[in-house]
C-alpha cells in the first residue's frame, strides 16, 4: 500500500517534493524511543515506493524540532528499559534498530540530515545512515558508545563509517567516542556542508535548501545513483562496470 503511516512520535510532511521528518522532543534533545524506531522503519518501508506515485516525495529530509538533531536513545524509555530485558530481548531490540538504518539505506531516495548541536550515539549513525549531512558550525558527531560500555559497532555504524572517512579515522572515532566537532567532520567527509547556527533555524534551511534542489533533479537517475552507490560497495570493480551498464 501507498498510504502513508500516522505516527505519533514524530511529524511528517511534504514540501518541495522533500518529505521531512521531525524528530519532535525537543525537551530530551529529541532523544528516540521504541516508538520512534518503530515509527520510522514503518515511514521509510513505503516513502521509496509512494516516489513513484504523483505527487510523491523525491527526497528525504530528517531533522530535529528545537535546538539539537538527536542525543541517542532515551535514558529512561529505552536504556533503563534494556537492563530489564534479557540477551533474547536484547537482541530483538538490537535487531529493532538495525531495521531502521537498513530501511533509511534501501530507500532509493535521496536522504539529507540537518544536524544541529549533537547527533549522538543511535542519532548519529541514523545521519551517518544518510546520504549527505549539513552541520551546524557548533554542532558535533558523538558516537559515544565506548564511553559508556558498548561496542561502536552497533546499528550499522562499523560498516558504515569506514566507507564515509576511511578505516583508520573510523577506528579512531569508535574506540574512543570522542565528540567530532562540524570543521572535522568536514575535513573527513562526515560532513557535506556547515552553516552558521547562530540561529538554528538556518542548519534546516540549508538543508531544505539542497534536498529541494536534490527533488527537483531526475527522479530516475538519483534513485539509480543511490541504488549503485550502495550497491557497489561490496562489488569488484569489474562487477560494477557490467551492473551499471
Amino acid at each position: 500500500p501507498l498510504e502513508l503511516p500516522n505516527p505519533r512520535s514524530f511529524r511528517y510532511e511534504e514540501r518541495e517534493r522533500v518529505g521531512i521528518i521531525t524528530l519532535d522532543r525537543p525537551d530530551r534533545y529529541n532523544a528516540l524511543t521504541f516508538e520512534v524506531y518503530r515509527e520510522l522503519t514503518d515511514l521509510f518501508a513505503v516513502l521509496d515506493r509512494r516516489s513513484l506515485a504523483e505527487g510523491g516525495a523525491r527526497a528525504i529530509l530528517i531533522r530535529g524540532e528545537g535546538k539539537a538533531f538527536c542525543s541517542g536513545g532515551d535514558v529512561s524509555d529505552i536504556i533503563t528499559r534494556l537492563f530489564e530485558r534479557d540477551m533474547e530481548g536484547l537482541l530483538m531490540f538490537t535487531r529493532m534498530t538495525g531495521e531502521l538504518i537498513q530501511e533509511i539505506r534501501r530507500c532509493k531516495l535521496p536522504v539529507i540530515t540537518s544536524i544541529k548541536r549533537v547527533a549522538a550515539g543511535a542519532g548519529a549513525v541514523i545521519a551517518l545512515a544518510s546520504d549527505l549531512r549539513v552541520m551546524g558550525s557548533n554542532s558535533f558527531f558523538s558516537f559515544l558508545f565506548p564511553q559508556v560500555g558498548l561496542s561502536g559497532a552497533d546499528m550499522g555504524a562499523s560498516y558504515l563509517l569506514p566507507r564515509v572517512v576511511g578505516l583508520g579515522l573510523a577506528s579512531e572515532i569508535l574506540l574512543l567516542g570522542d565528540r567530532v566537532s562540524a570543521q572535522r567532520c568536514l575535513s573527513i567527509g562526515l560532513a557535506n556542508q556547515i552553516v552558521d547556527d547562530t540561529d538554528p533555524a538556518d542548519v534546516d534551511g540549508a538543508a531544505l535548501t539542497l534536498a529541494a534542489k536534490i527533488a527537483a533533479g531526475p527522479l530516475f537517475a538519483n534513485r539509480m545513483t543511490k541504488t549503485m552507490l550502495q550497491r557497489e560497495l561490496d562489488m569488484t570493480f569489474g562487477d560494477a562496470i557490467e551492473a551499471e551498464a
